[in-house]
C-alpha cells in the first residue's frame, strides 16, 4: 500500500496471495506444495484474505475524507463542513376538500386514493356551517408518493355526517432519504454560497435551506423580456420545498440591491432598518412523465426484471434538475440496467414517453424553465415479448 500524487494504491487479492506464497517457499523450500487442496495452501489463503480486507478498509478510510468519494455515514459527516446535512425522508401531502353535515367531527379520519394509498387527515376535523372544509392530509407511507388531482376520493374511515372527500389539485410529493449522489450534488451547490457569481450564490443559499430539495436560478440581463418570460434585468429563482418565507428571506439577503425578482410566489421581507421588500420567486410545476418500454426477452430473463427497469427509470428521472428536458436516448441507459448481471438477458427495442396527459412520442420532451420532471413506477409500463 502507498499514497502518491495519483491517490491511494493497494494490491489485489491474487497479488497478495502470490507474495505470501513466495515468502513461504523462501523459508520452507521451492518444492513445498501450496495448492488450494493443501492445509498450508488454505492457511496462506486465509492470511492473504485478511491482509487484502485490511487494505480495502484502509482504502475506504482514505476515500472517506472527500465528499467526492465518501459514502454513507462518512459522506453525511463530510457535508456538515459546508453547513448542510443529509435530507431525511418526508411524507407527501395533499389538500382534501371534505364535504358533510355541519358540526360533524371526524376523528383520526383516513381517505384513500385510486391506488389504494391511505391519506391521514388531521386528528380532529370539524365540518363548519358551510358544509365543507379543506384540510391537509398526509400519506401513510413515507417518501415520494404521488397522487394526481381528483384521485383521493374514497372515505376509508366512514363517519356519520362525512359525505365525500376529494383533492382538487395534485399532491405535494415527499422525498425519500437523500442518496449519496444527490447529497454530493447539493454539497457542490452549497460551496457556491460565498462565490463571486451572484446567481450561483443565491441558488446555493436557497438550496441549503431546510426542506428545499431542488433549486435553480435564472437571470435576464437583456433590455427586453427573454424567452422564459422573465422581464428585463430581473432574476427568477425556482425552488422546490422549503417555506415561502425562508426562501424569500435568503433571496433578499443575497441579491444585489435594486435588482427586481420575478415569479408567481411572493413574500414580504424586511431589511435591518425594517423596510419592507416584496420578493418574488417560482414554485416548480410538476410534469408527470409516463414511460413505455418495449423489450425483447432473452435467455435468463425473468419477469421480476420489469420492477428493476421501473426502479432504474424512476431513479434517473429523480436526478434531473428543475427545467431539465427529457432526452429520449438517455432513458435507454437506465432501462437497459447497465452494470447489472441482467443486462444481457433482454434488449430494449423502443421507448415512448409522454408528459402529463399528452400524446406518446418517440422524441425528446421539452420542459419549461420552471417545470420539474417526476415519475413513479405506476407511470411506467414495460412490454416484454
Amino acid at each position: 500500500m502507498y499514497i502518491d500524487a495519483a491517490g491511494f494504491h493497494y494490491a489485489d487479492y491474487p497479488t497478495v496471495l502470490a507474495y505470501i506464497q513466495d515468502q513461504y517457499r523462501t523459508i520452507y523450500g521451492q518444492d513445498v506444495y501450496l495448492e488450494a487442496d493443501s492445509q498450508d495452501g488454505q492457511w496462506i489463503a486465509a492470511q492473504a484474505l485478511m491482509i487484502y480486507d485490511m487494505m480495502q478498509m484502509a482504502a475506504s478510510v482514505y476515500t472517506s475524507f472527500s465528499p467526492l468519494t465518501a459514502i454513507g455515514d462518512a459522506l453525511s459527516r463530510n457535508v456538515q463542513i459546508n453547513g448542510i446535512s443529509r435530507r431525511v425522508a418526508t411524507y407527501s401531502t395533499a389538500d382534501l376538500r371534505i364535504i358533510g353535515t355541519h358540526g360533524t367531527q371526524i376523528l383520526n379520519g383516513v381517505a384513500e386514493d385510486s391506488a389504494g394509498i391511505k391519506w391521514r387527515l388531521p386528528a380532529t376535523v370539524t365540518i363548519p356551517s358551510g358544509g365543507e372544509i379543506t384540510v391537509t392530509a398526509t400519506a401513510e407511507p413515507i417518501g415520494a408518493i404521488t397522487a394526481g388531482a381528483n384521485t383521493i376520493n374514497k372515505i376509508a374511515t366512514p363517519t356519520l355526517g362525512w359525505q365525500s372527500v376529494n383533492n382538487l389539485s395534485a399532491a405535494t410529493v415527499g422525498v425519500a432519504v437523500e442518496s449519496d449522489g444527490e447529497l454530493r450534488i447539493r454539497q457542490a451547490q452549497s460551496t457556491m454560497i460565498p462565490s463571486q457569481t451572484v446567481m450561483d450564490g443565491i441558488t446555493g443559499a436557497v438550496q441549503s435551506l431546510a426542506g428545499v430539495t431542488r433549486a435553480r436560478g435564472y437571470q435576464n440581463s437583456a433590455n427586453t423580456t427573454d424567452a422564459n418570460g422573465i422581464p428585463a434585468h430581473n432574476i427568477a429563482i425556482v425552488a422546490e420545498g422549503g417555506t415561502t418565507q425562508s426562501i424569500a428571506d435568503v433571496i433578499a439577503r443575497k441579491k444585489p440591491p435594486g435588482i427586481p425578482t420575478y415569479g408567481t410566489t411572493s413574500a414580504t421581507t424586511y431589511d435591518q432598518q425594517g423596510v419592507p421588500n416584496i420578493i418574488n420567486f417560482y414554485r416548480p410545476t410538476v410534469a408527470t412523465i409516463s414511460i413505455e418500454v418495449s423489450i425483447t426477452a432473452g435467455i435468463g430473463y425473468v419477469a421480476s426484471m420489469i420492477d428493476d427497469i421501473k426502479a432504474a427509470l424512476v431513479a434517473y428521472i429523480a436526478t434531473l434538475k428543475i427545467g431539465d428536458d427529457i432526452y429520449l436516448t438517455k432513458l435507454f441507459v437506465p432501462a437497459n440496467l447497465l452494470n447489472q448481471v441482467s443486462v444481457q438477458t433482454f434488449d430494449v427495442t423502443q421507448i415512448r414517453i409522454k408528459k402529463n396527459s399528452g400524446s406518446w412520442v418517440t422524441s425528446n420532451i421539452t420542459l419549461a424553465f420552471n417545470e420539474v420532471a417526476s415519475t413513479a413506477a405506476s407511470n411506467i409500463t414495460v412490454i416484454a415479448s
